[in-house]
């Protein structure tokens, strides 16, 4: 229907058939659709995930952990096939009554510990592991403030801006232009944030750079929606200058890796990580070659 025609109903029904490409991932009730126990692997940390802006976040905090020398950082990362209904499994609901990647299992605890949303498992892990969080209070407070920012704007980036100007089957200009003012207006709050410090919190790289990374930086580097000429992302100096800046990290690269299916060339997407060596031999292309 137009925006114009449209008159809501007394009474909200569900059309399953009406989402476009997300009917399979959305719905208006919770619980596990079917039966399904999630895999366990050797590690202490499992890792149930899809290579999105959110799955990201936990790959990059744990391969940076990694390069840190925090061995109990090594994790096995599953993948979970959101356009499949995997995250609707009695498993996977069992670790995340919300039904959204990522999850996390740490099995180094008895019993082990479940984590969801990914704010909560990048601080998590930053808590366990002592690493990539202040300890300062004052800075601490700063961190979490940035982070908390994070997971309070990105729906607007993403279910807003994203899904109505790049995924919506009818384009609404009064919905794009709404969500494409709330967008830049972050970034300009990013921009301003970043003219005085090198990275999100000052001189310090944290998992306030990590949670907000993924998003925003994925925007201004044109990897989500197609969007950075609509918004005119060059416009952000400081904000393409610590994009490209965390984008260069070695960590990042492999952690954008994890997970994904989709986007940029084969020998850029693994699947699944079970071991460190699984960059070099389980890629996308050397499964395929493998066939």
């Amino acid at each position: 229907m137009s925006e114009a025609s449209y008159e809501p109903p007394k009474v909200w029904k569900w059309e399953n058939d009406d989402d476009g490409p997300f009917a399979s991932i959305n719905r208006p009730i919770a619980g596990p659709t079917h039966e399904k126990e999630l895999p366990i692997g050797k590690h202490p940390l499992q890792l149930y995930s899809l290579g999105t802006p959110n799955g990201v976040k936990v790959t990059i905090m744990l391969e940076e952990l990694l390069a840190m020398g925090h061995e109990g950082a090594e994790y096995d990362a599953w993948l979970i096939k959101i356009g499949k209904g995997d995250q609707f499994g009695s498993g996977f609901v069992d670790v995340n009554p919300n039904s959204k990647i990522p999850a996390l299992m740490d099995h180094s605890t008895n019993p082990p510990t479940r984590v969801f949303e990914s704010g909560a498992i990048l601080l998590y892990l930053a808590e366990k592991f002592g690493a990539l969080m202040p300890k300062d209070p004052a800075n601490r407070a700063e961190l979490l403030s940035w982070l908390m920012w994070q997971m309070g704007s990105a729906p607007y980036l993403g279910g807003g801006f994203g899904h109505f100007y790049h995924y919506a089957p009818v384009k609404i200009e009064y919905a794009i232009d709404r969500f494409t003012m709330e967008t830049k207006r972050q970034l300009d709050v990013l921009e301003r944030q970043l003219a005085e410090n090198q990275f999100i919190c000052g001189d310090e790289y944290t998992i306030a750079d990590i949670a907000i990374w993924p998003w925003y930086g994925g925007v201004l580097l044109n990897r989500q929606y197609d969007a950075a000429e609509f918004i005119d992302a060059e416009s952000y100096t400081n904000g393409m200058r610590w994009a490209k800046e965390i984008d260069a990290r070695e960590t990042v690269k492999r952690g954008r890796m994890v997970n994904k299916i989709r986007g940029g060339e084969a020998h850029e997407q693994l699947p699944e990580r079970h071991d460190a060596s699984d960059f070099e031999t389980k890629t996308a292309d050397k499964l395929a070659a493998a066939e």
